[in-house]
């Protein structure tokens, strides 16, 4: 039996859902008040998850505001994914030389929850837990790259959950990304790295120019 979550485990993991989820918005500040009002007990456990929420990139402390959920221009957002173009399609080449079979049919069975919450979203949205849940995660564990996992793990991990969010929720993404998740499965199934390869990088460039027009719309 799992243990009870304190409350600043509480605050934290539902926080992390709504800003990946866009729930709360980049640049969005997060009053500590408002938090204890919502939440009660004391603004210690609610300083606590902000702090976890920094380390994770997903909220900054900005001079004489306060902390607000990050906001990256168009231009950081291209460097983060430059960087996860080039770790992330290297991990999918060395998952279809590296993943076992046991492993392999566990991301479809993966992708086949993930069609069915597509669906009871009646297509809207594509959301994916973090760790084991993720596929993109299963990816890079397949990899069997420690240094790789370290990379697209930690620093940059959070922050693309919560951008790649904001691609899934397009007209007709949903599917569409979800396609693409299960053509490169098909690669690794198939062992060829270099196919799997060249489809995650499709992918993963497809996710940018969606990005890209999504922001250009919004602005």
């Amino acid at each position: 039996m799992a243990e009870p979550q304190t409350l600043a485990e509480k605050v934290f993991s539902e926080l992390s859902t709504a800003i990946v989820r866009g729930e709360l918005a980049p640049g969005e500040k997060l009053s500590e008040q408002a938090l204890v009002t919502r939440y009660g007990g004391s603004r210690a456990p609610i300083r606590e998850a902000i702090q976890k929420l920094e380390a994770r990139n997903l909220v900054v402390r900005v001079p004489h505001a306060g902390a607000r959920v990050v906001s990256l221009s168009l231009e950081e957002l291209r460097d983060i994914y430059e960087v996860r173009l080039e770790l992330e399609s290297m991990a999918c080449r060395l998952a279809a030389e590296r993943m076992t079979d046991e492993e392999v049919a566990d991301l479809e069975s993966l992708l086949a929850e993930h069609a069915r919450s597509i669906e009871a979203d009646q297509g809207l949205s594509y959301y994916q837990k973090s760790g084991n849940l993720d596929f993109h995660y299963r990816i890079i564990e397949g990899s069997k790259n420690g240094r790789l996992h370290q990379m697209l793990c930690s620093d940059l991990y959070h922050i693309i959950r919560m951008y790649r969010y904001r691609t899934s929720t397009s007209t007709e993404r949903p599917l569409l990304a979800l396609k693409e998740h299960q053509r490169i499965v098909e690669a690794i199934r198939g062992r060829d790295p270099q196919l799997a390869e060249l489809l995650m990088r499709r992918h993963i460039q497809a996710s940018l120019t969606n990005l890209e027009t999504r922001l250009a719309h919004e602005a």
